[in-house]
């Protein structure tokens, strides 16, 4: 089977910025580009009496994937692009692709409040039941905010990346969730930044009680067993500068934080079999809603 890096596009700037992006993780890979838009069928009384309009709407619909390639062709040379227009349910077509493909990425309105990120989406069901990693892109994300400034303090995708950033538990760590994190820096020829945020147990309150604190020692342990864990995966890959940051805070805010400075940032979702409804766990779910960085969902045991 022919691997690519897949793009879901429904016209809006974010899918646009999200194709973009793909373009240029298919260059870093090697891969293809395959841009798909998945056009819900008309209810049965509107296909046998057309409204007006809907003759263009089914025109446009046919036409962006084509267009959106050429395009796309266009400003990155060298990245072999397709377009493909499907028809059905789109959260069913993207999930049969994301599990065809290398990588699918989509847009991102990365919506806030107790509603959720994208609650009842098309892109929170992909999330969901795909078996294969996930970046979602926001609308005006640029290559050279990936990079850092140039010597002139001006922003340019020329410049190097910026870190990528990995939160990760240290205590039940997952390797497809490390390998991604690294092959993607590893590309980038950007460092690593691994985030482990973590607090001290209830237990160790009553020591503060007392008078002693035992967040140094605490935090020490913590960093040893994060060194550990990162061990082998510095040696498979020597030519990735590692930054650990182990951090006395909720996971999700020292990552949230680490991504502001960040190219990517790279998360895990732990697949659920038999699992109703969508679990993409606390972290992830606030990493998405406040990151701005490009964020990969890594599905892992």
């Amino acid at each position: 089977m022919l691997r690519t890096v897949t793009a879901g596009l429904d016209g809006s700037p974010e899918s646009r910025a999200a194709a973009e992006w793909a373009a240029r993780e298919a260059r870093l890979r090697g891969l293809p580009l395959k841009i798909v838009h998945v056009r819900e069928p008309l209810p049965v009384p509107v296909a046998q009496a057309p409204l007006v309009g809907t003759e263009t709407l089914q025109s446009w619909a046919e036409n962006l994937p084509r267009e959106s390639a050429e395009g796309i062709a266009l400003r990155h040379p060298g990245v072999e692009v397709t377009g493909e227009l499907l028809t059905g349910r789109p959260a069913d077509l993207l999930t049969e692709e994301a599990d065809a493909c290398e990588l699918l990425v989509l847009g991102s309105r990365g919506l806030g409040g107790v509603r959720g990120f994208l609650l009842g989406s098309v892109g929170l069901r992909v999330l969901a039941r795909t078996r294969r990693p996930v970046v979602l892109v926001r609308a005006g994300e640029q290559a050279a905010d990936e990079h850092r400034m140039d010597p002139a303090g001006v922003p340019s995708a020329a410049a190097p990346f910026k870190p990528v950033v990995l939160g990760l538990d240290a205590e039940d760590p997952d390797e497809t969730l490390l390998g991604f994190a690294f092959d993607s820096a590893a590309r980038r020829a950007a460092p690593l930044r691994v985030v482990h945020g973590w607090s001290l147990p209830p237990t160790y309150e009553y020591a503060v009680a007392v008078g002693y604190d035992p967040r140094d020692t605490f935090g020490r342990h913590m960093a040893a067993g994060l060194a550990e864990v990162l061990r082998p995966w510095r040696q498979k890959h020597p030519d990735v500068e590692v930054i650990e940051a182990g951090r006395n805070r909720t996971p999700a805010s020292a990552l949230v934080e680490a991504a502001d400075d960040a190219s990517l940032v790279v998360v895990g979702r732990r697949i659920r079999d038999g699992a109703p409804g969508p679990h993409l766990g606390h972290v992830t779910h606030a990493v998405l809603h406040h990151a701005h960085a490009p964020v990969a969902v890594v599905p892992h045991a």
